[in-house]
């Protein structure tokens, strides 16, 4: 298919995730089933792909783009199908296919600005004081969420974590995030003291830090299914993903008079504006507090 090269091109050039690989695939074959939707995927060859952009120069692009819209597709993943055609037909431009990207002038859909969900401090708190740790997967999950709201981490990041990446004595973590960039973060007592009982209860040098019940990686889909789990048990009764602990993490740092930057570095956002939209979640934060306690307000 002439998707493979690109997606291969995406995975050990650019060192994208498996997931962006996929979305990015799904995304492509669909764009390609609209602008021939009477012929077999497999069937379409680049030839016919660059022939017709040629043709009709930025105008396929713009009228899939307009499908979208007019299906009422959700402006997040229209603005990821056209990232990955910028991707795509940017790929072929510097293959010498094509002399221009026909998708490079077409503006993203203006995307929402949404206040990222957070618990406050007391319920992260009661989430993590109900983690039992008799057995040795309750000890991993306990390490495993410690050292989550410790770090702030993305979900992939936390599973690919590997024992040599982590500096006991230094307290940090070596993190490799998106992109394949890696950066240096640190990490609390409370959770490296729950990592260590956890590795001391298994026995054994396994390289993951965290482990499945058959001593393989952890996967991120079972991290999600093991924090819903916890989360129904400990009666918060809100949903609340890992990201959500992410969210925890920037929020309460800030909260307590954490540099901007400083939280960027650590969350390894690669534009500050990324990191800014918690700043509205202390905002609304102090309003609240500001109401409650000011005698004039």
């Amino acid at each position: 298919m002439i998707i493979d090269s690109f997606i291969e091109s995406l995975s050990a050039e650019q060192g994208c995730s498996v997931h962006t690989c996929r979305a990015y695939r799904h995304d492509l074959e669909e764009f390609i089933k609209y602008i021939f939707p009477d012929v077999d995927i497999d069937s379409v060859s680049l030839n016919m792909v660059l022939k017709l952009v040629k043709d009709k120069d930025t105008d396929i692009v713009r009228q899939y783009m307009a499908f979208l819209a007019g299906n009422k597709v959700k402006r997040r993943y229209s603005a990821r199908k056209l990232s990955a055609l910028k991707s795509f037909f940017n790929y072929f431009v510097k293959c010498g296919k094509i002399d221009v990207n026909p998708a490079d002038n077409l503006p993203a859909p203006k995307l929402p600005k949404t206040i990222p969900d957070f618990l406050s401090v007391d319920d992260v708190f009661m989430l993590l004081d109900s983690i039992k740790s008799d057995t040795l997967l309750e000890k991993r999950n306990l390490a495993m969420f410690e050292l989550f709201y410790s770090t702030g981490m993305r979900v992939s990041e936390l599973v690919n974590l590997d024992i040599k990446d982590i500096d006991f004595n230094k307290k940090m973590i070596k993190v490799s995030g998106k992109g394949s960039k890696q950066r240096i973060v640190p990490v609390g007592k409370k959770a490296l003291d729950a990592v260590n009982r956890y590795r001391t209860a298994l026995g054994k040098d396994y390289s993951p830090v965290f482990l499945n019940k058959n001593k393989t990686r952890l996967s991120d889909r079972s991290v999600r299914r093991i924090l819903t789990k916890i989360v129904s048990m400990c009666g918060l009764h809100v949903p609340v993903s890992p990201h959500t602990l992410r969210h925890c993490f920037a929020t309460h740092m800030l909260d307590s008079g954490a540099d901007l930057r400083g939280i960027q570095e650590i969350l390894g956002h690669s534009s500050l504006s990324t990191t800014q939209i918690y700043t509205h979640v202390t905002m609304d934060h102090l309003m609240e507090v500001y109401d409650k306690a000011h005698p004039r307000s």
